[in-house]
């Protein structure tokens, strides 16, 4: 059977991949993807958590919510991401030096 310390280490697991992906890469999307799957270790801890709250359903109505603020954040992360490409014509943030034109 698959208990709660089962989906909290695999979150774990998931968050310190995350967390190497922004801290390692160089690459804009790939930190992007880095904080999605932080977001997404998030979301796997309240869909856990809520599995045992049979009344409420608590874990699983705010892991909802972080979805869709996940996918809004995504959608602007991309259009910055392709906003700072068309200005610089790199997307690596060692290149780019300041913001302004």
């Amino acid at each position: 059977m698959i208990t709660l310390t089962h989906f909290l280490v695999v979150s774990a697991c998931i968050f310190c991949i995350g967390l190497y992906a922004v801290l390692a890469k160089r690459n804009a999307i790939l930190i992007l993807v880095g904080i999605e799957l932080m977001i997404n270790a998030a979301i796997l801890n309240f869909v856990a958590f809520g599995r045992y709250d049979k009344i409420n359903y608590g874990g699983q109505v705010f892991a909802l919510f972080a979805i869709v603020l996940a996918a809004a954040a995504v959608a602007v992360g991309l259009a910055i991401i392709l906003s700072v490409y068309r200005h610089y014509k790199t997307i690596n943030p060692d290149n780019i030096t300041d913001l302004r034109d």
